[in-house]
């Protein structure tokens, strides 16, 4: 039973990535301020961390660690975003958008490293976005902590390799409850409207992929991003709903 670590998984990517490892026999640990809906059992675990707190997450993953004498998989998927133009942008909302999006997963993944380095293997994941690699707007911050996100995989996956493997996976528009909370019902059909498979993804779609990249058969990938977006990147333009704002 191999021991995987998922950050923010109470709801969304995370939840569903969580319950796909867990279908497979895996033991789960959530780190999320959010309580999940499911109580803890023989496979699965909540701990209380803000991974904007490495201090936190520290002893989270040696607690993880102390019980269960492995870290497999690690999965910084915590994520945090508000959409605003450049102009409304306010220092304390985008410091804590960077402390939880990048530094965040930067924390998690430095610390799970030194376990991994350790035992010989391990496999570092994480949610970047298609945001980080084109200029989306109304989300200038958030677009920001996604492009630092392939850069971790990448460097990670110097310094790190053989022993250790990274990827990020990098979702196109995904219907999550914070995808719902920012979008109304007509919006989310004028983003549907600019990808070519006309739709949004499932959380269990970028789920698989997770899986994936954390088994045997990606044993030769390591430093990459994995895009799923349905086309959208595919061509020139990106699926953002204008701000109608005068």
């Amino acid at each position: 039973m191999r021991t995987i670590v998922v950050s923010g998984a109470s709801s969304g990517i995370g939840k569903a990535t969580a319950e796909r490892f867990l279908g497979s026999g895996d033991y789960v640990v959530n780190l999320d301020v959010m309580p999940p809906e499911e109580a803890d059992g023989p496979d699965r675990r909540w701990i209380e961390t803000d991974v904007a707190d490495w201090g936190a997450v520290r002893d989270a993953l040696a607690r993880v660690h102390g019980e269960r004498g492995r870290l497999d998989v690690v999965v910084a998927n915590a994520g945090i975003s508000k959409r605003r133009g450049v102009l409304d942008l306010t220092e304390e909302d985008v410091r804590r958008i960077v402390d939880v999006n990048l530094l965040g997963v930067l924390g998690l993944w430095r610390h799970a490293a030194e376990y991994m380095v350790r035992q010989g293997h391990g496999v570092l994941l994480a949610t970047a976005s298609v945001n980080g690699s084109r200029g989306y707007p109304l989300y200038a911050d958030y677009n920001a902590t996604k492009a630092g996100v392939v850069s971790l995989c990448q460097t990670f996956a110097m310094e790190l390799s053989p022993r250790v493997r990274t990827a990020c996976v990098t979702p196109g528009a995904v219907l999550t409850p914070m995808q719902r909370a920012e979008y109304t019902d007509e919006m989310l059909a004028a983003v549907n409207e600019r990808i070519p498979a006309r739709r949004h993804a499932a959380p269990e779609e970028i789920a698989e992929a997770f899986f994936f990249l954390a088994s045997d058969a990606a044993a030769f990938v390591t430093g990459q991003e994995f895009v799923i977006d349905g086309g959208e990147t595919a061509g020139a333009t990106t699926a953002f709903f204008p701000d109608t704002r005068s």
